[in-house]
């Protein structure tokens, strides 16, 4: 096929955590990356079921969708599929302006704000859960060598697809839950590990389809089983970029940088679960023993912590920095990666201004603290729905300074047309209609 024959598609996560775009002729690429496409302000009120929510946008304005060469990824043909070029972008004003209701835009303003308050840098991961919903399950098939090995084929073509985009693959293993798995990438900096993860949901579902498998990162397929969880893995690196996150000194490896960074994080989890945790079946999660997160807190190598500290597996007291990292384990795969992040690292900022300490960390069960002890330890527990969460998300003054009035509306109108769409259906038929999206 001629270079005009082929396409390029660049696309976005938007509000919903999908990826959205247009493709355009191979031959225009240049252009394109000067200009982008054309792009419609009310799209952004899509919501996960393609109803479209109250939009304060109408029918009105242009967007530009513009292609960043440095989120790219690219997949050969084979007989089940053509070849695909894609590539994330940001959506501009005509102006050139960052759109204020653009997720990349918000996580690379995020970084900047970090970068000259602080002088700090992200380095993190995305870890992603996900479930192959047509796979018989095998019992036995927990963490095993079966389940490794019958997944071997798709899973080595996930991993190729990976370097080839620049993502450096980390681990690959066959989760706990029947027809799980569980996919990691090798950390990156800024705005690099959220670009990563909106590529990797697109390459797990390109290539199980591929493989003749329908995979689902949905937060939970079945209200009676395990659901699918996104850990995002951070460190802080200093304009040098030196490891920043690791003292020696402290009971728990923790920096002074670090400890402040987390309490911001963690002062405002429950503000800003709407966007880590955003579907209605979200919640279904957030309760304690599911090993996700129920409180604010910091743990000790602890999976049911909202904030864990990692353990490090390299001995050597010098390289013991580099390893050093916390993960937020409150987030699934119905977010969007870059709204995510821009939220975490906004709150983590406020904490390192505000010198936030976090809660004590904890290395026990929170679900059986009596109410009196989990507050005087500065314990909250996070919200239990969506609608809950939706509540704390509007009535939050910092939220507001961070993301704007404006767009605090868009997104709870947004979420507010998703939650109407599911109205009438029992848990479990919710279950599946998200299945089916995500």
């Amino acid at each position: 096929m001629s270079e005009d024959g082929k396409l390029v598609f660049v696309g976005t996560t938007d509000l919903a955590g999908l990826l959205r775009g247009k493709a355009f002729p191979a031959s225009e690429r240049d252009a394109r990356m000067r200009k982008g496409v054309g792009w419609t302000p009310t799209n952004v009120q899509i919501n996960c079921f393609n109803a479209i929510a109250e939009t304060p946008f109408g029918a009105l304005g242009d967007l530009a969708l513009v292609p960043d060469p440095n989120a790219r990824v690219t997949l050969k043909a084979d007989d089940t599929a053509p070849a695909l070029d894609l590539m994330l972008g940001d959506i501009l004003t005509l102006e050139g302006e960052p759109w204020g209701f653009c997720t990349r835009s918000h996580l690379k303003r995020a970084l900047t704000t970090l970068r000259d308050e602080a002088g700090l840098e992200i380095f993190g991961a995305f870890e992603h859960e996900f479930m192959l919903r047509d796979l018989v399950p095998v019992p036995g098939d927990s963490y095993s060598f079966r389940g490794f090995r019958s997944a071997q084929g798709w899973a080595e073509a996930l991993i190729a697809a990976m370097r080839h985009a620049g993502m450096g693959p980390d681990t690959f293993m066959k989760e706990y839950g029947a027809r799980q798995f569980e996919v990691t990438c090798a950390p990156a900096m800024g705005v690099a590990p959220a670009d990563h993860a909106a590529l990797l949901r697109m390459l797990v579902r390109d290539i199980t389809r591929r493989f003749g498998h329908a995979s689902s990162f949905a937060p939970i397929l079945d209200p009676a089983d395990v659901g699918n969880g996104v850990h995002i893995h951070l460190s802080l690196r200093d304009a040098a970029g030196h490891p920043a996150t690791h003292d020696a000194k402290d009971p728990h490896g923790l920096s002074k940088a670090a400890r402040h960074f987390i309490g911001g994080i963690l002062a405002h989890l429950d503000q800003i679960i709407a966007i880590l945790c955003p579907s209605e079946i979200s919640y279904l999660r957030l309760t304690p023993h599911r090993w996700s997160a129920a409180f604010n807190n910091l743990g000790f190598r602890d999976r049911e912590a909202a904030v864990r500290i990692c353990p490090v597996s390299n001995l050597d007291p010098a390289k013991v920095a580099q390893q050093f990292n916390f993960e937020v384990r409150a987030c699934d795969a119905a977010a969007s990666p870059h709204l995510a992040l821009a939220a975490l690292v906004l709150a983590g900022a406020a904490g390192l201004r505000n010198g936030i300490e976090p809660p004590d960390v904890t290395e026990d069960d929170l679900s059986l603290w009596p109410e009196d002890r989990l507050h005087a330890a500065g314990m909250i527990r996070l919200p239990q729905s969506l609608a809950e969460a939706l509540e704390r998300f509007e009535s939050s003054d910092a939220v507001r300074e961070w993301f704007g009035a404006d767009f605090v509306k868009v997104y709870a109108d947004h979420k507010r047309s998703e939650l109407k769409c599911l109205e009438g259906l029992d848990t479990a038929q919710k279950c599946a209609r998200y299945g089916e999206v995500y």
